[in-house]
């Protein structure tokens, strides 16, 4: 398998929204318009309502330890990576029961960072193998693994095949949401890891969102010849979504003063570390919404009912953006503030259904007796 060297990372000591934020400079939240393309369906796209809801339907399962990437199987069970134990559980959708599939070797928690994403092959159903981004002693890095449920619980993952490497690490800005995208390519978002020099640098896989084929080789049609880099200028990509008309979104952690919602388009520099939130200077693509590091530090996102929902850390709430193409439509609307916690990923069930799952048990939450939890939420 291909192996892609990064420079080293240099932990930073300046504040930042990692998984709690520093004080804002700011505290009032604002959007700002990306550019939007035309729909490339080419058919007209209706606007969301500027107001919708959240229901909380139920509780699926309680009992998680730093609960971190979510996948749901197919047939409404559901896998979770825990960021700190190293294992990937299977949670039956219907009775909440968990199912531990077994730890996954190498990894090496160290603050933020862990077993963190994980995504289905696009021909799960028939290779049965699951993704995982961790990190490493030496790096973060993509992997497979052959899930055979046939086998004793805590023995059904097969052992790590090392998909791409070389990511840089720290223990901050990790990076991890990786994700299958409506071309069958593999995504990654990755974090500068403390070192800000990196985001900038085209070479260094730091401050990314990357775009590779399931063998992890540079997925064709990238902005740079025989690179993995989709898109540059990042922080520390934490969420990853489609649109209906396939269109990308990406969450990012700002540092002192705007976290981001971007839209993402291929070869386009983000702005960091010259830029954080809308900066009209310096040809930056601007974000599609930004809020201040106290309302957000966001983690995952879901596209669902026209609308990106983003679950914020810091901020105890899940946000939805209404959508126009790639500009917001509306300003963003918060819900769930202060009820469950630190929410940290949210991935879409089909139709108005979401996903939801709490981050009280990774060291900066303050957990209930049931926490970590996932959440079936009903929205519009």
């Amino acid at each position: 398998m291909p192996a892609v060297l990064a420079a080293a990372a240099l932990l930073l000591t300046a504040g930042c929204s990692s998984d709690d934020g520093a004080p804002p400079e700011k505290d009032a939240a604002a959007s700002s318009a990306a550019a939007a393309p035309s729909s490339p369906s080419g058919k007209a796209e209706e606007t969301p309502p500027a107001k919708g809801s959240v229901e909380v339907v139920r509780t699926v399962a309680t009992g998680l330890a730093s609960p971190w990437g979510l996948a749901p199987v197919g047939d409404g069970d559901l896998l979770v990576s825990s960021r700190d134990e190293a294992t990937i559980t299977r949670i039956d959708g219907k009775t909440g029961k968990k199912t531990e599939l077994g730890e996954v070797p190498g990894v090496a928690p160290d603050g933020e960072g862990g077993l963190l994403g994980i995504a289905l092959s696009p021909d799960f159903a028939s290779d049965h193998m699951i993704y995982a981004y961790f990190t490493s002693a030496s790096d973060n890095r993509v992997v497979r693994m052959l899930y055979n449920e046939r086998k004793p619980a805590g023995e059904q993952l097969g052992a790590p095949d090392t998909v791409f490497r070389g990511i840089p690490k720290g223990t901050i800005h990790n990076g991890g949401r990786i994700a299958f995208g409506p071309d069958r390519m593999l995504y990654a978002g990755t974090g500068e890891s403390g070192d800000t020099g990196l985001s900038q640098d085209k070479k260094s896989l730091g401050g990314k969102i990357l775009r590779m084929t399931p063998d992890g080789e540079p997925a064709p049609g990238n902005p740079f010849p025989d690179s993995p880099v989709y898109s540059y200028g990042h922080r520390n990509v934490q969420g990853l979504a489609w649109d209906r008309e396939q269109r990308l979104f990406a969450s990012e952690f700002g540092q002192n003063t705007w976290d981001e919602l971007n839209a993402i388009a291929p070869g386009d520099n983000y702005g960091w570390p010259e830029a954080e939130g809308h900066e009209d200077e310096g040809g930056f693509h601007n974000p599609v919404a930004q809020w201040s590091t106290e309302d957000a530090s966001p983690s995952g996102i879901a596209y669902a009912e026209g609308s990106v929902w983003m679950a914020g850390l810091r901020g105890e709430r899940l946000w939805r953006i209404p959508l126009k193409g790639t500009e917001a439509s509306a300003k963003p609307q918060a819900f769930l503030e202060e009820e469950y916690g630190r929410l940290r990923t949210v991935v879409a069930a089909g139709g108005d259904r979401l996903w939801l799952v709490t981050s009280n048990t990774d060291g900066r939450g303050d957990p209930k007796p049931e926490d970590d939890r996932v959440l079936e939420l009903r929205v519009s």
